[in-house]
């Protein structure tokens, strides 16, 4: 039996639209993770890039935990002697969201040039409105991301 290598007339790719009120970051950021990498899919090849678009709305309504936004950290460091600039991830989430989001994701996918690939897959927005309309994305609920109250 010969081994099964999808070809890119195989790959179907969907648009996808997560709706990110109430959500959890991390739990949020390993399911779209997986769709980005189409693991979800019969077909999937972990060479192949064979996931799916997913668009991510209203991110500055993601939970942050308590503990998780004092105590974890975003470093940086220009390259110079005393260049590390540190801030925390509630500082970051009140600047940028979308920006926690993306780097969330980014972080577990691959970390060569089909990761790359599959990151450019990924629309994130901090309201409820997109410009992908024409593509007509499906809703997607994410029931193991929702933050249990």
């Amino acid at each position: 039996m010969r081994t099964f290598s999808p070809k890119p007339s195989d790959i179907q790719r969907t648009w996808y639209e997560v709706d990110a009120t109430g959500m959890t970051l991390g739990r949020l950021a390993t399911e779209v993770a997986s769709r980005l990498r189409g693991k979800h899919k019969p077909i999937f090849s972990p060479h192949v890039d064979t996931g799916d678009h997913v668009i991510i709305v209203n991110v500055s309504a993601i939970a942050l935990d308590g503990n998780k936004a004092g105590k974890t950290f975003f470093h940086h460091h220009s390259g110079f002697p005393g260049g590390l600039t540190t801030t925390s991830i509630a500082d970051r989430f009140a600047a940028k969201p979308e920006e926690v989001v993306r780097q969330a994701v980014k972080g577990m996918l691959p970390k060569n040039s089909l990761g790359r690939q599959m990151i450019s897959k990924l629309k994130v927005y901090s309201g409820p409105t997109h410009p992908h309309g024409a593509q007509m994305p499906v809703k997607l609920d994410l029931p193991d991301a929702r933050r249990a109250s």
